[in-house]
């Protein structure tokens, strides 16, 4: 029996110096996997809580449903609809009753998502409610599963901490193991002299998920008035890093045992979260990641989570800065299709140097229909978007991902008119919610075996999973071209199993049982298939990205930091579709920027700054007088850079190493285009 690995962290000494690492190379046998067991589980098995929020009931359970609350509405009839919008029953309120009141019995329902619609005397257009009923969990769900979603409870019910508790009943009935939050460092610490003393809704929406028995990962990106430089906006780092540091460690303090793990910012490298260069990416994640370390070295502190597609120029970065002792996973967001995954991620699975790739965030968004506050889908892209959550999930998880968090639980709809939302307004289910429910039901606990599409538009994935804790191989099968929302759903392929498959059951994208019979044709909704444990192992697979090798090295306590005028930070397009700032040096030769040097160790540091690399042709100045930087002191340095005529470098990295000694040899490396 194999245990799929799990993270390990290591206490870090007093004085941060280093940090134990695992061993470089992974077994690619564990890769074959036999059976599988299930890591420590999460919370017990959930229940709804009273009063049914969202309208989500389990199998077995008498379905009731609140009349519409409109008392200018005199509804006296209604019908059910299932995600095909056929009716399945309809009916009238008992003559002299008040449906105002009372509420509608529909008895006992199969699993599924529906559409309720009331109809009324005095109105043009009925009014709708949704309604699921999912499988019951027959087991806990593995605390590594790989099923996440991204929830902002702190956010979608701020200072609520009800809601807060709804949200996390209705992410534990999806059968996911994680949840994404948000942190606002303004509003939990509103000045220099530390986090605020009073309970926030970030530690009220912690209580609730961490007892629901939910995983959290925690993410902050703004900076407060007064952690900022004059001129600098809230939407970028702090320029002094020993800001981030403190945060860090209060922060890990404060949520020890209710949050797990924590992105010290979101999306850096895009314009709407501060626009910043890979090495001052890399600068910050290597203080906060010390900062959280100090606080709790229990902490999973993850990459600072990039976004847009992932570019050979931003995973040269964070080599270059040699940065991945900092973090222990490394976290991307895509809003790309999932079947460009394996491709699109090439540089993000370099880029982990061997750590775990989380997903933080990912989706496609659909257009809504303007109708606010519900911001509604039309039906057909409710259905597209529903079936599509799977095809994402594993997807994602054969491109290398661990952990996948899809965006996002509560509604949620943007100006440009797309709507991400797998809840309504009032936490009503869109169709979405339960093909995410039945996802995490039916991978609990996956790893990935492989892939075949065995003829045209038809595609198989195989897992070794723990549906209703029993060890399955399972089968995610869909038919689907490589098309938009427009042209979705319309693809059908007739195909049968191998005769030596023998399901043992089928439950389609919504959570109803099929049986052992497999649709045919299949189409755009995908269906589960539960084998025995190595049914698949005769399979034709495309085997998913051998790991990428775990570098070594240890964390260093001093951190360096480049900084170069604001006016020559631009956006470069590596790649279409692509988002990344660099230093860019337009009708001149010569660069000037300055070097701060952070000590986090708790002992005084000696050493000196040297030029450790530089494209030919190009000339570094770097004072050379020896350091001596007190415990969370920075000293600053100036150095210019003299490109010199004739070199045909116009593209490249410069590398600085501080010289500390036992405290380590820290290098921070910066990009420069040149445009003579």
């Amino acid at each position: 029996m194999w245990n799929p690995p799990t993270l390990l962290t290591h206490a870090l000494p007093a004085s941060i110096l280093s940090w134990s690492r695992l061993p470089s190379t992974v077994c690619l046998c564990s890769l074959l996997i036999h059976s599988i067991q299930p890591a420590a589980l999460g919370g017990g098995i959930p229940s709804p809580l009273p009063g049914h929020p969202g309208n989500i009931f389990l199998e077995g359970e008498d379905v009731v449903i609140p009349a519409p609350d409109d008392s200018a509405i005199q509804t006296n009839g209604w019908r059910l609809l299932d995600d095909l919008q056929k009716v399945l029953r309809e009916g009238r309120y008992p003559a002299g009753g008040n449906p105002q009141h009372e509420p509608l019995r529909l008895g006992q329902l199969p699993a599924g998502w529906y559409r309720l619609e009331f109809r009324a005397s005095n109105a043009t257009n009925p009014g709708w409610t949704s309604l699921a009923v999912l499988n019951r969990l027959k087991a806990p769900t593995p605390a590594d599963s790989p099923i996440a979603v991204d929830s902002a409870p702190a956010w979608f019910a701020k200072n609520d901490p009800a809601e807060q508790k709804r949200l996390a009943n209705l992410a534990t009935l999806a059968g996911v193991s994680w949840i994404r939050d948000r942190l606002r460092w303004s509003e939990i610490q509103p000045s220099s002299n530390g986090l605020s003393a009073k309970s926030t809704t970030y530690d009220t929406s912690a209580d609730a998920h961490h007892e629901a028995g939910l995983q959290i990962l925690q993410v902050f990106h703004d900076t407060p008035a007064w952690a900022r430089e004059e001129g600098s906006r809230g939407g970028r780092f702090a320029q002094d890093l020993r800001h981030v540091y403190r945060l860090g460690r209060e922060l890990a303090a404060r949520f020890k045992g209710r949050v797990a793990a924590w992105e010290p910012w979101n999306e850096a490298n895009v314009s709407t979260f501060g626009a910043h260069t890979v090495d001052q990416m890399c600068s910050w994640q290597k203080a906060g990641w010390l900062g959280f370390k100090s606080g709790d070295p229990d902490l999973i502190v993850g990459w600072n989570a990039s976004a847009a597609l992932p570019t050979p120029a931003q995973t040269q970065g964070v080599l270059a800065n040699e940065t991945w002792p900092y973090f222990d996973t490394y976290n991307i967001h895509t809003y790309d299709w999932h079947d460009g995954y394996i491709d699109y991620w090439r540089p993000a699975r370099a880029a982990t140097a061997g750590r775990p790739l989380w997903i933080t965030e990912a989706d496609r968004g659909t257009p809504h229909l303007k109708n606010p506050p519900w911001y509604d889908q039309s039906p057909r892209l409710e259905i597209l978007k529903a079936q599509w959550i799977a095809q994402s999930y594993a997807c994602s998880l054969f491109a290398g991902a661990q952990r996948h968090f899809h965006f996002i639980l509560g509604n949620y709809q943007e100006p440009n008119g797309v709507q991400f939302g797998l809840l309504r307004q009032d936490l009503t289910p869109r169709p979405a919610y339960v093909a995410l429910a039945t996802v995490g039901r039916q991978l609990a606990g996956a790893h990935h075996l492989g892939r075949w599409d065995p003829v045209k538009n038809l595609h198989l994935h195989a897992f070794r999973a723990l549906p209703d804790g029993q060890d399955r191989d399972m089968l995610v099968i869909w038919a689907e071209q490589q098309v938009d929302w427009d042209d979705r759903g319309k693809t059908t392929v007739e195909w049968h199993l191998p005769p030596f498959l023998k399901p043992l059951a089928v439950v389609d994208y919504l959570g109803r049982n099929l049986g052992t019979n497999i649709p045919s044709p299949l189409s755009s909704a995908p269906i589960f298939v539960s084998l025995a444990p190595g049914a698949t192992a005769n399979l034709p697979l495309e085997r998913p990205p051998a790991p990428v090798e775990r570098l070594g090295g240890v964390a260093s306590p001093v951190v360096l930091q480049a900084t170069m005028p604001d006016d020559l930070i631009q956006k470069v397009e590596d790649i279409p579709w692509s988002e990344g700032y660099a230093c860019i040096l337009s009708g001149t030769n010569t660069l000037d920027f300055s070097l701060q040097v952070y000590n986090f160790a708790t002992n005084t540091i000696h050493g000196a700054v040297q030029v450790a690399n530089k494209p030919p042709g190009w000339d570094v100045q770097i004072p050379s007088a020896t350091l001596r930087i007190d415990p969370m002191d920075r000293k600053s340095l100036g150095g210019r850079l003299i490109i010199q005529p004739g070199t045909t470098v116009r593209d490249g990295w410069v590398t600085l190493r501080a010289a500390c000694g036992k405290d380590g040899d820290p290098v921070v490396a910066f990009r420069v285009i040149h445009r003579p």
